[in-house]
């Protein structure tokens, strides 16, 4: 059983996601486990950790991946790290369901 790298929560879910900004593009790189042993979604983006560029991209990618507005898709911790957590908004189930399909996809 693949293990996932989100929790679900009432109002939808926490996506734990390890960033590689400056890359050549923006793209999903998978799930791998982090050194504690937890489930942690591979993204890069092509924009610069600089002024937010990254993570603006970040949750932008994410919002276009998974059909969400921007506005669904907001950076709750790791903010200048690169292991960050972004809850995504809406039913639970649901957005389990879209993560789940991305990845299989991916």
């Amino acid at each position: 059983m693949m293990q996932v790298p989100f929790t679900l929560d009432a109002d939808g879910l926490t996506l734990a996601v390890r960033l590689t900004p400056r890359a050549s593009r923006t793209g999903l790189d998978g799930v791998r486990t982090d050194a504690d042993g937890r489930p942690v979604l591979c993204l890069r983006v092509a924009a610069p950790p600089v002024e937010g560029a990254a993570n603006a991209a970040l949750t932008a990618f994410v919002a276009k991946s998974l059909k969400l507005r921007k506005a669904e898709v907001v950076l709750v911790s790791g903010e200048t790290s690169r292991t960050k957590r972004l809850h995504l908004s809406g039913n639970a189930g649901d957005l389990a369901a879209r993560v789940e399909t991305w990845l299989s996809g991916s």
